[in-house]
């Protein structure tokens, strides 16, 4: 990888990581508990509840990403780093700015998805 495109690289990484964060506090209030003595009708509790789930799966996904980017950017001036880590080859670098924390080639993430 070049010079320039690991710049980029990691701009991007942390613009992310900046983005994450802002999504996770977002996430946290929006999971907050559906009191039961809130004045809210029957069917707006249960939806209050069921878009509190998907806010939670949502925060544990933002969670995780985060992290994901957190290690990539620590990596990033790892010699090994946007090298395949199951077939050692070069993760192509269009595959890196869509997914700068993947660690897998599309043809090794296809074989470990099947």
């Amino acid at each position: 990888m070049e010079k320039d495109q690991k710049e980029n690289l990691e701009n991007q990484i942390r613009e992310q990581i900046e983005v994450l964060k802002k999504d996770i506090l977002s996430y946290k209030e929006l999971t907050k508990p559906v009191s039961p003595d809130s004045s809210i009708g029957r069917l707006t509790r249960m939806e209050a509840i069921n878009s509190k789930s998907i806010n939670e799966a949502a925060l544990r996904k933002a969670k995780d990403t985060l992290s994901n980017l957190e290690h990539a950017l620590e990596m990033i001036d790892d010699p090994d780093f946007g090298l395949c880590r199951n077939c050692e080859e070069p993760i192509p670098i269009a595959r890196l700015i869509i997914l700068p924390e993947t660690q897998l080639c599309v043809e090794c993430a296809e074989k470990l998805s099947k």
